[in-house]
């Protein structure tokens, strides 16, 4: 039994001979191969621990709406129903005011009444909204401390 670790990635092989492992170096990165398995593991092309920390600034996001970032999945979800029961919601209100027998205006008029109705609702709605890079929260973090 051997394991061998590249990255955050390990390699575990049940073989009797693990000299016979080989690495092939590839475009994509390194080949390990083995009598059990082969994977292919990427490695990063930034060297330069300034590099990686100016993309981990760019590249990172945080949440700033307040929440936990894991009760987003949720809220995305609430947000979106809720946009659209309120538009179910104010059409069936519209539809309510007609009563039985209705005349080909008055539908028409229900109808495009319904349809303002629902293009202002869109309007109003749930939108997704990304969070925020890194670099900027620690920008304004730094700034409010000033």
């Amino acid at each position: 039994m051997f394991s061998l670790g590249i990255g955050s990635r390990w390699l575990s092989c049940r073989g009797p001979f693990p000299n016979e492992q080989k690495n092939t170096q590839t475009r994509a990165g390194i080949m390990l191969e083995s009598g059990c398995s082969s994977e292919t593991v990427t490695m990063s092309t930034v060297k330069s621990p300034a590099e990686k920390k100016r993309l981990s600034l760019k590249r990172d996001r945080r949440n700033r709406y307040g929440e936990n970032s894991k009760a987003s999945r949720k809220g995305i979800r609430a947000g979106k129903q809720r946009s659209h029961m309120k538009e179910r919601r104010d059409v069936s209100e519209i539809l309510a005011t007609l009563g039985g027998s209705v005349t080909e205006t008055d539908a028409s008029e229900a109808d495009a009444l319904a349809k303002v109705h629902t293009i202002q609702n869109r309007r109003k709605a749930f939108k997704k909204r990304p969070d925020t890079p890194l670099g900027e929260v620690l920008a304004r973090k730094l700034s409010k401390k000033s």
